[in-house]
């Protein structure tokens, strides 16, 4: 199992954050010890029974919920450190003229299956989300036109043609696009959050591999740890996440109350296909954010 460190830029809701990615982590051997190991697997089998063939689950799938990335960098990426580092870091400058009110809705639509109505965000509402620094500084990317158009998006109900909004940088032959529709929300879960189970919820769904044989998701451990770990319990329906943590066998060193964050490939035995990924503790699915802002 391989780590690396990486900066956490991103505000979490534990403090002292820092991540580290490590992969392969799937198997049901090299989880957390016995009794919390026990408890959490009860209990994400009672997570797998309450969602499958629910109400809840049924609204899931019929919904627009990412997957994948909602705002894509040029073709062919971004040139350089610097324009990475402002693209991460929300740093732009508008030298265009934004489009004027447009449509209030606009469809998502499937290879398969009907299309959805979304509410559309306008050119306003969506620079300012894809300028989020206020911050004065360099580096910046440089805005020359915005126009409307379309971009494919990985979705739980597999890749979806979406409304967006194309930004045209000074340099770059192709534009940034930015998904411009809303997510639907998620439906409300038909089991509550876990009382008696120790643990940290997952933080995000980072990626979902090609052949969606694994999926790639955000786990919080304690800085006295000996880091997180994820495992998956798969029925036909769900496919719910046990986060758990490693204990480290000495117990003597100094320890801080932080805690710290990993990104976790979680192994499956079959493509996750339209099957709603669960947190095992929130018994809620675990949203799509990206790894935007959380950066080596």
């Amino acid at each position: 199992m391989l780590t690396r460190p990486f900066r956490a830029l991103a505000a979490v809701a534990v403090s002292g954050a820092v991540l580290a990615a490590m992969s392969g982590c799937g198997s049901e051997d090299a989880s957390a010890d016995g009794a919390g190991s026990s408890s959490l697997t009860d209990r994400a089998r009672q997570v797998a029974e309450a969602w499958d063939g629910s109400a809840a689950a049924a609204a899931w799938r019929t919904g627009y919920h990412p997957a994948g990335e909602t705002v894509q960098p040029p073709r062919g990426g971004l040139r350089g450190a610097a324009d990475e580092r402002a693209f991460e870091a929300g740093r732009f400058v508008l030298r265009a003229e934004l489009p004027g009110p447009g449509p209030k809705n606009a469809e998502v639509t499937w290879p398969d299956g009907p299309a959805l109505t979304r509410p559309l965000m306008g050119a306003g509402e969506s620079y300012r989300a894809l300028a989020r620094s206020t911050a004065a500084g360099e580096p910046r990317l440089t805005v020359t036109g915005v126009k409307r158009g379309e971009m494919r998006v990985t979705t739980s109900r597999g890749p979806a043609k979406v409304p967006a909004w194309l930004y045209t940088l000074d340099g770059y032959a192709s534009p940034l696009k930015q998904a411009a529709v809303l997510p639907s929300d998620p439906p409300r879960p038909p089991i509550g959050r876990a009382r008696d189970v120790p643990g940290l919820p997952l933080d995000r769904l980072v990626g979902t591999a090609a052949d969606g044989r694994a999926v790639t998701v955000i786990a919080l451990h304690g800085a006295c740890d000996d880091g997180a770990f994820v495992r998956p319990l798969e029925t036909d329906g769900s496919v719910v996440l046990l986060p758990s943590v490693k204990k480290r066998n000495d117990d003597d060193g100094l320890c801080t109350s932080q805690a710290e964050m990993q990104r976790v490939t979680v192994e499956l035995r079959r493509p996750v296909g339209d099957r709603v990924v669960l947190d095992a503790l929130t018994g809620r699915p675990v949203l799509y954010k990206g790894m935007r802002g959380i950066t080596p």
